[in-house]
């Protein structure tokens, strides 16, 4: 019988199979996500060099970039409290992370208003600009849905010690996407 045949009449694969064949396809999805990201610092460095608007607040890039990592180490607290099974520790962390996250996408849109003014979207610069935090910040988005889905699932008790892989799966995601702004962080506030 072909493998669709088992499927069809309900034989699953095996777990430990099943949790590699996840893990391999999110690592494509997020290979597949780092092209997005190299295109736009390519896209960046070709049209603006090692420009950076003088008006751009080095202040709140680093704030929002110290808050983005700080969420990234409650992230991995939460994947490690899973993985011992200590789901009050996964549930607090989950929330850290949520609510880290949040104040990072705060951050960016308080200067999202100070920059309009400064490097609207019609200058080159504003277009860079608010074309790469833009994408991030829809990437940070979705690691919050999921991130909150997978809380949701935790304190539900739908997703286990013996079955951690919804929170190793939105815990990588949101690494993959503090990963992005350690790069476009340097791009966009220090590069000159």
């Amino acid at each position: 019988m072909t493998a669709v045949g088992h499927a069809a009449h309900g034989v699953h694969e095996a777990p430990a199979k099943r949790l590699g064949i996840n893990r391999l396809g999110l690592w494509f999805f997020i290979l597949s996500e780092s092209i997005l990201f190299v295109g736009l610092l390519m896209v960046r460095f070709s049209l603006l060099g090692t420009y950076i608007h003088e008006e751009l607040s080095q202040l709140i890039g680093l704030m929002i970039t110290v808050i983005l990592l700080a969420s990234s180490f409650t992230a991995y607290q939460a994947e490690r409290s899973m993985a011992r099974g200590d789901l009050g520790a996964t549930k607090r962390n989950l929330l850290i992370t949520l609510g880290l996250g949040t104040v990072f996408i705060a951050g960016v849109a308080f200067e999202w208003h100070e920059a309009l003014e400064a490097f609207p979207p019609s200058t080159v610069f504003g277009s860079v600009f608010f074309t790469m935090t833009g994408v991030h910040v829809f990437h940070v988005l979705t690691g919050l849905v999921m991130l909150a889905i997978v809380h949701r699932r935790v304190r539900r008790h739908e997703t286990t010690s013996t079955d951690s892989w919804p929170v190793e799966a939105s815990v990588k995601y949101w690494h993959f996407v503090d990963v992005a702004w350690v790069f476009f962080y340097p791009a966009l506030y220090l590069i000159s």
